[in-house]
């Protein structure tokens, strides 16, 4: 008896030693991860919470400011507001334009025709270039006296726009560029196109329905996930938008593609006022997070998941 029980005493043991090494082993791999989100993530996170309530120019001490920053983002400086309109509209315009132009090139790249693979790799190159690289292009291509699109539209007796040197066209020009990069979200439908089951458009077919409503109550409710998933980060992505004002435009023409990241980057870099713009980046995740979750609220009433309706 006793013999049995030293047997299973030693035995439950190993297998805690066993369990315990493996907890360990999964603890180190997740190390390097859980390190840099602490350093690079909530840390910075932790320490810009902290400096919304100070005045701080990266030379001198920090003081304690009260609510000095926040009356000042919400009361005194109207650029702030203004940034934030500026960079909704262009949001409002970006995001279903590159949801819709996207879309489009997937379906008509999602066919058996010849070459598919050189206009698939043609249209996904943009994705690939440095932003920085992008804008360099495109401001060369917005040029009222050198640029090719004026001389273009001369060939057709049209007086080209003075593009980004006109506060009229200056945000339309940035909004046309954002059509340079619809190749990273072709992809990602054209994957989804071609998950949706070809019995379906089939059935379809016999039944003597056309590509419209093939489109309507197959196609688009199929890939309703992925068009989701374009929707939150599109919006994500263009609320953060920086690189082409900041190369092509500096916020003007009069402060007429001043986005917010680019007020910010002003207000924290070249005024050195950082705690004015730490409240400024948790205005701005605020924003984007309130969005967000408006639209995982909305998904609930247009986004269709085959294996949910399944086990319903």
């Amino acid at each position: 008896m006793g013999l049995a029980t030293g047997i299973a005493a030693t035995s439950l043991s190993s297998r805690r030693r066993r369990r315990i090494g493996r907890h360990v082993q999964g603890w180190l791999f997740a190390a390097p991860w859980i390190l840099g989100f602490v350093i690079f993530v909530a840390g910075p996170m932790l320490a810009s919470a902290v400096m919304v309530f100070t005045d701080w120019d990266l030379l001198s001490p920090a003081r304690f400011a009260g609510l000095n920053n926040i009356r000042r983002l919400f009361v005194h400086d109207p650029l702030v507001g203004h940034s934030l309109k500026i960079t909704t509209m262009y949001a409002i315009v970006s995001v279903p334009m590159d949801i819709a132009a996207g879309l489009t090139l997937a379906m008509l790249l999602n066919a058996n025709i010849r070459g598919l693979r050189f206009y698939r790799t043609l249209y996904y190159l943009p994705v690939v270039l440095s932003g920085v690289a992008s804008a360099l292009l495109w401001r060369w291509l917005f040029s009222p006296e050198f640029g090719p699109l004026n001389y273009i539209l001369s060939l057709f007796g049209i007086a080209g726009p003075a593009w980004l040197l006109d506060p009229e066209w200056a945000m339309p020009a940035l909004v046309m560029m954002t059509l340079w990069s619809v190749g990273g979200g072709m992809v990602i439908y054209l994957a989804a196109l071609q998950g949706v089951p070809t019995e379906l458009y089939e059935a379809s077919i016999v039944d003597g329905a056309g590509w419209w409503p093939r489109l309507r109550f197959i196609t688009l409710p199929m890939i309703t996930p992925v068009i989701f998933f374009q929707l939150v980060m599109g919006i994500i992505r263009s609320l953060q938008v920086f690189t082409p004002a900041f190369i092509m435009t500096q916020g003007g023409p009069l402060n007429a593609t001043l986005f917010y990241e680019l007020y910010l980057y002003r207000i924290a870099f070249e005024q050195f006022r950082m705690g004015f713009a730490s409240a400024m980046a948790w205005l701005l995740f605020l924003y984007i997070l309130v969005l967000t979750l408006l639209v995982f609220r909305s998904a609930r009433s247009w986004v269709y998941y085959e294996g949910e309706q399944r086990g319903g």
